[in-house]
């Protein structure tokens, strides 16, 4: 699982921020590491540094092998409240989304192993 962060040119914290989220995204979505193939932080300051209440935003776009991305959005006050509640968000989604795969792919089939309905 590859983690990327992208920040906006107004949110503070360079290369320290980018490393900090990428251990936190690993951490936190470890046991989902053989299911995504990669993971996409962006960090965001909507109203462009003149401040306000829940300003920063974080959008994390996790991508599954062979599945559309899943993604989730969050604002807060900081940087890292906003990551929080974005990642929890993402953790529920891609659980979800792992869960309805593998019950498709755990189904019995109705097909006897020659490939004939059953019962014929």
């Amino acid at each position: 699982m590859q983690v990327q962060v992208q920040t906006d040119d107004n949110i503070q914290g360079g290369e320290s921020l980018i490393q900090w989220a990428q251990q936190e995204a690993t951490t936190k979505l470890a046991r989902f590491r053989e299911y995504l193939t990669r993971v996409e932080i962006h960090f965001s300051d909507t109203n462009a540094g003149k401040g306000g209440a829940n300003d920063k935003r974080c959008i994390i776009e996790a991508r599954p092998a062979n599945h559309q991305p899943l993604s989730a959005q969050a604002d807060a006050a900081t940087v890292a409240e906003a990551f929080h509640a974005a990642i929890e968000k993402v953790i529920r989604v891609v659980g979800d989304d792992q869960g309805r795969h593998r019950a498709k792919q755990g189904h019995d089939t109705i097909r006897t192993p020659d490939g004939r309905p059953a019962g014929s």
